[in-house]
């Protein structure tokens, strides 16, 4: 009796653990299918926003370019009153070499040269502007330096110009150099690299002054006719355009003069904001375009007759048919824009000495020279890269 007691006892702990082993196996089976449907919802999820997207809910990621392209306008950063760079002329019209640059830039992009708004901008408030979108480029004497670079969230293009800071005094100041320049004040534009190169110069050559500086150039200029400040520094370019149009009535540009030394690097040219590719490479191409017309001797009178060239690198340059192993073809580098954006470029603005002697060199109130804005080939700095 007891043997058969313990084997019934046997039997039913037999199958308890065996309907024990069953629910665990169902519960598993619940979790496993419960997991799945979890995975099927989240790839459902996932699918309907990649739909979404595809369907242009989030763009965020498209270049500059489709959206300048569409608008149908570029946004540029300027300046307004530099003569010879960015100014206001007679007329009413904005003018000047960097002004000249955003046309290039919109008849490369748009194929108008005249599809620009242009947006006046002090020194301290165009990295803002650009890095808030308010302008598509900023091109206003802007000087390309590490801090720039790297912490602004601004990536430059080509350099335009070749500049360097100097100063500017009176004639009968009787001053010839930084050196003799001891206990007076200079004036200099705020947020400007002008105010840590000015510093650096005077403290390098052990002299003592003061420095004032000045939100706007037309205070500059006041203070510097009131004999507030003795010298006045900003990129020889500027002071240049400054010199040219001091008033008769203060001696005219006769009663200044610039001093031959140079106290600082100021490569200067269009800025646009970082990580944006396609929009850097149609801006940085469209001003390159402009110096290799140069070195072509394509000008703005001659472009159509270089049309008919027998140089495959100008027709390559035009967006013309250059015969190759399958045939003759148009080059497109695939830069988003039309393939003779170049021509494009100098017929409806011109080349880069066209751009250069009309606003600062040998045509212009400011006669600059060349120097280092010449072309590689005539013992400047600009040397364009080949288009091919």
């Amino acid at each position: 009796m007891a043997a058969r007691v313990r084997g019934w006892r046997l039997v039913a702990l037999v199958a308890l653990l065996a309907l024990a082993a069953s629910a665990c196996s169902s519960s598993d089976d619940d979790d496993d299918a419960s997991a799945s449907a979890d995975a099927s919802a989240d790839d459902d999820e996932v699918a309907a926003g990649q739909e979404g997207e595809d369907e242009g809910g989030d763009d965020s990621g498209d270049s500059l370019l489709a959206e300048v392209q569409d608008r149908g306008t570029l946004m540029c950063g300027v300046n307004e009153a530099v003569p010879g760079f960015g100014f206001i002329d007679e007329a009413g019209d904005f003018a000047g070499f960097d002004i000249e640059f955003c046309r290039v830039i919109a008849a490369a992009v748009l194929g108008d040269a005249e599809a620009v708004e242009f947006m006046p901008l002090t020194a301290e408030q165009r990295f803002t502007a650009l890095q808030s979108g308010e302008i598509d480029v900023l091109v206003r004497n802007t000087t390309w330096n590490a801090t720039r670079d790297g912490g602004e969230g601004a990536a430059f293009a080509t350099t335009t110009f070749f500049d360097g800071q100097g100063m500017m005094v009176r004639v009968d100041s009787g001053f010839g150099s930084l050196a003799d320049m001891g206990s007076t004040s200079v004036c200099s534009l705020s947020g400007t690299t002008t105010e840590a190169n000015i510093t650096s110069a005077f403290a390098a050559a052990g002299v003592e002054f003061t420095l004032l500086t000045f939100d706007e150039v037309d205070q500059i200029r006041e203070a510097f006719v009131a004999g507030q400040c003795q010298g006045w520094t900003s990129d020889s370019s500027q002071l240049a355009g400054q010199r040219s149009t001091f008033p008769d009535a203060q001696g005219g540009p006769e009663a200044l003069v610039i001093f031959e030394e140079r106290i600082s690097k100021e490569p200067l040219g269009p800025v646009v904001r970082d990580g944006d590719d396609d929009w850097f490479d149609a801006v940085n191409w469209a001003v390159i375009a402009t110096m290799q017309a140069e070195e072509f001797d394509i000008t703005t009178a001659n472009v159509a007759e270089q049309i008919g060239s027998d140089n495959p690198d100008i027709l390559r340059f035009l967006g013309e048919a250059v015969a190759g192993d399958d045939g003759a073809a148009v080059f497109d580098p695939g830069f988003g824009l039309e393939t003779d954006f170049a021509r494009t470029i100098v017929e409806q603005v011109g080349n880069y000495a066209e751009i250069y002697d009309r606003n600062v060199g040998s045509g212009s109130a400011l006669d600059l020279e060349r120097g280092l804005n010449a072309l590689y080939t005539d013992g400047g700095l600009h040397y364009p890269p080949p288009y091919r």
